[in-house]
């Protein structure tokens, strides 16, 4: 569970090195996200070569959450850091690359490309 101002790192060859959570979905009162939700990040300590600059406003989806998350079959899924990937308007990733591993929920909520450019998915 992560909420606003929340510190992600990037999981893609963005050029970006952290994420800091600024928007948590559409004027929906939502006050938690987990794997799988798409949310509003703004970019800090970025790559001077890379696609996207130093305080630049972006979309993200986290796939990777230190709390762990429930899965339908009881077990439970935990991951060392909290990730996101940077993704465009029609939910495709910016990068051409996904660094460590990503959850299968990822495949499940419709980012099947994530999960495919991903080395392994949990």
């Amino acid at each position: 569970m992560l909420i606003r101002r929340s510190i992600l790192t990037v999981a893609d060859n963005s050029g970006a090195k952290n994420l800091r959570i600024i928007g948590i979905g559409k004027g929906s009162g939502r006050r938690f996200v987990g794997i799988g939700d798409v949310v509003t990040c703004t970019v800090f300590g970025a790559s001077p070569i890379g696609q996207v600059k130093d305080h630049e406003i972006v979309q993200a989806v986290i796939v990777r959450t230190r709390k762990e998350t429930r899965r339908r079959d009881g077990s439970y899924i935990r991951f060392s850091d909290n990730a996101a990937v940077i993704i465009d308007a029609s939910k495709v990733p910016r990068a051409t690359r996904i660094f460590g591993p990503v959850a299968q929920e990822i495949k499940n909520k419709g980012f099947s490309k994530i999960a495919s450019l991903a080395k392994e998915v949990v």
